[in-house]
């Protein structure tokens, strides 16, 4: 076993790639993860601080994604009310409050999961083989939910019909043997191209046409009450769990049906609003822990960075007698809980304070030639992961992408990408 000194360093270096790689638009954590998958096992370390670092990165990265997520592709005032609930409130000048209260949301659900998350593995253990028995019919309620959680008949009617596409999209993309540089050696994945299509540039392409400034962004305080806030966070615990444990859930598919769709709608800076992004960062906070404990009690990685953890099995045998073994990774049960709450620490002090630099470099930006670049940029990363046939990918998921907004519905309903096709097997 490293030295836990050797172990916090290679944790601080991971943060730090996971700060770099949360502020570049598009980049999604289980990008980052599917690189590190090729990469970690030619790392020059002991394997447990080369799995700290990555498990670093990794949660680190989906603590700083937020911010780009929050200032690009935000739409003029006037289309605000069909705008992401992070949008509407940097409209209505409260971006800095957005990523505070993302950090406060995200340090609520790593209390609160690591108490529940190897009780709740164990659980799913024992009832596991059910589980999967009842999966379609559990996927088909979870779409059925998203559906009813509109506000309106229109808005319900768009949903079954993004659900429907998306879902065609996952039957006719998801087994293609698409491949780019990349790609670890022997990998082959449209994931990349399919979710930067969906959910990357659609928003973007409707914000080039968008007309005006990103207002200033001075608001700090927090517009949540106590109870409301954690509310919000004990409701994104729950929704980490649901994706922790449910193939093809995302946090803003939990976060809608755990909040019972505040925030998908209605003016700027609305209460709702608040609550989703606190509930929304802590599901993806809580998914992380989740996962981690999934991988240790079930021995089945549950996101991208376990998967990543993974590649090291084959070190894991000089992990000593503390490491999760039976999944193969060479840290044990602790030390990857501590690990989580190490790397947490540093999130939350990055993003508030690289989030706050970042508003501000991006407001004094032209608007038009950023949307623009980040555009090219996730067209490089689709033709990266995909090649030829993941930038074609891309291209049609970006024309399924910008039908939500077009029918009054949520782009949340999109995720039927993959719960779809799970649900028709």
């Amino acid at each position: 076993m490293a030295a836990p000194a050797t172990i916090l360093a290679y944790a601080c270096v991971g943060a730090g790639l996971g700060t770099i790689t949360g502020l570049i638009p598009g980049l999604h954590v289980n990008s980052l993860a599917f690189v590190l998958v090729g990469v970690a096992p030619r790392v020059d370390g002991p394997p447990a601080a080369v799995g700290a670092a990555i498990l670093a990165a990794g949660v680190v990265h989906t603590f700083l994604s937020i911010v780009p997520g929050l200032v690009l592709g935000v739409p003029d005032a006037a289309t605000a009310p069909g705008a992401l609930p992070g949008h509407r409130l940097v409209l209505a000048g409260r971006g800095r409050e957005a990523i505070r209260l993302s950090a406060l949301g995200s340090a609520i659900a790593l209390v609160v999961a690591v108490g529940l998350a190897i009780p709740l593995s164990r659980v799913v253990s024992a009832v596991r083989e059910p589980l999967l028995a009842a999966l379609p019919a559990l996927l088909v309620a979870v779409a059925a939910l998203l559906v009813l959680a509109e506000p309106t008949r229109r808005g319900r009617l768009g949903g079954v019909l993004c659900l429907g596409v998306a879902t065609a999209l996952g039957v006719l993309t998801l087994d293609l043997a698409a491949t780019g540089p990349l790609s670890p050696d022997g990998s082959a994945s449209v994931l990349a191209p399919i979710f930067g299509g969906l959910f990357g540039a659609p928003v973007l392409l409707d914000a080039l046409d968008a007309r005006g400034a990103i207002p200033p962004q001075e608001g700090r305080t927090l517009g949540l009450s106590p109870l409301g806030a954690l509310r919000a966070g004990l409701a994104g615990v729950g929704g980490g769990a649901l994706v922790g444990y449910l193939p093809g859930v995302s946090a803003g598919v939990a976060a809608v049906l755990a909040l019972g769709g505040a925030g998908g709608s209605g003016p700027a800076g609305r209460g709702a609003d608040r609550a989703y992004v606190v509930a929304t960062s802590g599901a993806d906070t809580a998914t992380a822990v989740f996962a981690v404990a999934s991988l240790a009690v079930l021995g089945a990685p549950r996101s991208g960075v376990t998967v990543a953890l993974l590649s090291l099995g084959s070190d894991a045998g000089t992990a000593g007698p503390g490491a999760a073994a039976a999944a193969g990774v060479p840290l044990g049960l602790t030390e990857l809980f501590a690990v989580i709450a190490f790397a947490s620490g540093l999130g939350v002090v990055a993003l508030v304070t690289v989030g706050d630099r970042y508003l501000r470099l991006i407001r004094a930006l032209p608007r038009r030639p950023v949307v623009a670049g980040v555009l090219g940029l996730l067209v490089v990363l689709a033709l990266g992961f995909g090649g030829v046939l993941g930038g074609a990918v891309f291209c049609l998921a970006s024309l399924v992408g910008l039908l939500p907004p077009r029918v009054g519905a949520r782009r949340v309903h999109l995720m039927g990408v993959l719960f779809g096709p799970i649900a028709l097997a």
